[in-house]
């Protein structure tokens, strides 16, 4: 038996792969909000350095609409 096959007769199975799956989702959206923010101190701490818009948006990946709004 294939695990579909087993998770579809199984409700309780199928209920622990949910919850898996959740957390494993959570995780990874919450990893990911955690690098952003690093990303975006990075930044601010360029902008206060007084280095240019286009050095900023080189080194972090973010557009200069993200660092203009850092800027406020």
């Amino acid at each position: 038996m294939d695990t579909l096959q087993y998770l579809s007769q199984d409700s309780e199975a199928r209920r622990l792969y949910e919850a898996r799956q959740k957390y494993l989702h959570d995780e990874a959206s919450m990893l990911g909000s955690a690098k952003l923010a690093g990303i975006k101190e990075v930044a601010k701490n360029m902008l206060e350095l007084n280095l240019d818009i286009q050095t900023i948006v080189k080194e972090t990946g973010l557009t200069e609409q993200e660092i203009n709004r850092l800027k406020k």
